[in-house]
């Protein structure tokens, strides 16, 4: 078996119907900074940006210094970055966890599935991962529905689990393992 890392540099663009999965690099500082400045967009996930030079750092030390398995969303037809997904591996015991965000202009359009379904594709059919979960902060239960139409189960809510904007947060829990994967 080849090195995750290997694979995941291997597959660091990915193509869909109507998206472009790729490396983020401060190009992308301009649309990162519109949602990532928008409090409804940032709501359950992280600090909202006070600035593009905030967004900025953010990229640099987040995505730059180590964009393994990070991805830029962005509209195949239009060049417009719209969001991020990642997924970060467990190699020991071959499980992925899945995280996202997308800009609210474009939340109900289906790209955060179809962005997500790449990844679940390059996970199992690729990495051979068994696992693959996500969370979510139970005040959202959008993030939720995508989780479902993806073909993760519930698995559970951890209390308290995370400290966001100054509260500690329920996150609840999905996954989907390989063989359930492969039955659809």
């Amino acid at each position: 078996m080849e090195s995750f890392t290997y694979l995941l540099v291997e597959h660091q663009i990915i193509r869909t119907e109507r998206l472009i999965l790729r490396p983020i690099t401060l190009a992308d500082a301009k649309g990162m900074f519109e949602y990532a400045s928008d409090e409804e967009n940032t709501r359950f996930v992280f600090d909202t940006h006070p600035s593009i030079e905030v967004t900025r750092q953010k990229i640099a030390e987040y995505f730059v210094a180590s964009p393994i398995g990070k991805y830029g969303i962005e509209l195949a037809e239009t060049g417009k970055f719209i969001g991020t997904i990642d997924i970060r591996i467990d190699p020991m015991n071959r499980s992925g966890c899945l995280g996202y965000v997308l800009n609210r202009d474009y939340w109900g359009q289906g790209y955060m599935v179809e962005a997500a379904r790449a990844i679940l594709d390059l996970a199992f059919q690729t990495l051979q991962l068994e696992r693959v979960y996500a969370m979510h902060d139970v005040r959202n239960p959008t993030s939720g529905k995508v989780m479902q139409r993806l073909g993760m189960s519930y698995e559970g809510t951890l209390r308290k689990s995370r400290y966001v904007k100054e509260e500690f947060v329920d996150d609840a829990y999905y996954a989907i393992l390989k063989e359930e994967y492969s039955a659809k």
